[in-house]
């Protein structure tokens, strides 16, 4: 499989640009993450000669031990250098396999036994890039996220690291949907995961873009349903260090409470209209009640929760600074002025990763930088995510 490499540096968190006549966030369900076309992948890795040679010796019944043993070097091969040609080597083991068997009047030496758990050890992914899990961390044969892969070593997230698992989506079985479909699900799956995860958006480095390894049709062939989520560097030559979990297993409950409450807030108005209200004010005003209602609920929320003793106070004053925010964005909803929404709109814009913000962060022990968005769009106005892998 292949990847198409990344447009360009983005990072996958939040905006923080002045509020301007679409606010700090561009328009589009996945504004505040890094995205990425559909198109032709990159040069395919060539093909293990053994492999053909394994399927060859299979297909002819000639020489089974040879087919087998060719199959499985092939394998190995594969893995080591990226190579394609995977589904030929473990069609030819199996059918050299099989051979063995009617050649063979007697299994008492367990040889063949041995060498049929080796194809399906081989075809059922142990150890391979669709053998990681959620929270994984892992290094990529090539060094780069981009390109095939046939496989993957699993390290320690406390080092050097090419990517980390933040997802697993198990796909339906039955034919191969097709690599537009299967990128497609990755693209609409992964970047809604990701706030599940790494909930303290702040936390994860500019420079760290969402990935995806996406099962090949020789791999669905062969079991693999799986399309993996992960984070890796936006940098060539970049690699991360250090888990970047941030999720109900590693925060505390004031933690939980606080990004649930300001995540929940930055989800709609991530869902800002494309059209200016100037183009249509309907859409716009709409979406404004949406914001005044889910501020309404958030306020609530956070006055609900019982705070630690240093923490009530910075939250007491967010709050405030998020009802008066409520306030204007009720107004933005009820006129039918282009201008007066406009007023209503910057001023509602104005507390949104503010200093209350940051000095909540500060006593719940967030991160408190304040991240930057740079917009840079491809052709056609979207925005580059890191990229993908193919498996």
């Amino acid at each position: 499989m292949s990847i198409p490499p990344p447009p360009g540096p983005l990072p996958s968190h939040g905006p923080q640009e002045p509020p301007g006549p679409h606010g700090p966030y561009p328009p589009g369900p996945y504004a505040p993450y890094p995205y990425h076309p559909y198109g032709p992948y990159g040069v395919p890795a060539p093909v293990n000669g053994l492999a053909i040679a394994a399927l060859v010796l299979g297909i002819l019944c000639f020489l089974p031990a040879v087919g087998l043993l060719l199959g499985l070097v092939a394998l190995a091969q594969i893995r080591k250098r990226g190579e394609r040609g995977r589904g030929m080597a473990i069609a030819g083991a199996v059918v050299s396999t099989v051979g063995l068997v009617l050649w063979t009047v007697t299994l008492s030496t367990g040889v063949v036994s041995d060498a049929v758990d080796a194809v399906e050890e081989a075809a059922s992914g142990e150890g391979t890039a669709y053998a990681l899990a959620k929270g994984d961390c892992f290094d990529s044969p090539q060094d780069s996220l981009e390109g095939v892969t046939y496989d993957v070593t699993e390290v320690p997230c406390a080092q050097r690291h090419d990517g980390e698992v933040f997802a697993v989506i198990t796909l339906p079985g039955g034919r191969f949907p097709g690599d537009d479909s299967v990128t497609r699900t990755a693209e609409d799956k992964c970047f809604v995961l990701e706030p599940e995860y790494a909930m303290d958006t702040w936390a994860v480095p500019e420079d760290v873009g969402v990935y995806y390894l996406v099962p090949s049709r020789d791999g669905w062939a062969f079991g693999d349903r799986e399309i993996t989520c992960l984070y890796g560097s936006l940098d060539d030559k970049g690699t991360l260090t250090g888990s970047l979990r941030s999720d109900r297993t590693t925060l505390d409950a004031d933690q939980i409470a606080l990004l649930e409450a300001v995540n929940a807030v930055d989800e709609v108005l991530y869902e800002e209209p494309e059209d200016y209200p100037e183009d249509d004010l309907a859409a716009n005003t709409s979406w404004a009640k949406d914001v005044e209602a889910v501020l309404g609920e958030q306020i609530e929320a956070l006055e609900g929760h019982g705070w630690r003793g240093g923490a009530e106070e910075a939250v007491t004053d967010l709050v405030a600074e998020m009802e008066d925010a409520r306030a204007h964005w009720a107004k933005a909803a009820a006129t039918d002025d282009v201008d007066t929404f406009y007023e209503h709109y910057d001023t509602g814009y104005g507390y949104v990763d503010g200093p209350t913000t940051v000095t909540a962060r500060e006593a719940l022990g967030l991160a408190t930088t304040v991240p930057s968005y740079d917009e840079e769009y491809e052709e056609g106005g979207e925005i580059a995510d890191g990229g993908e892998l193919d498996v």
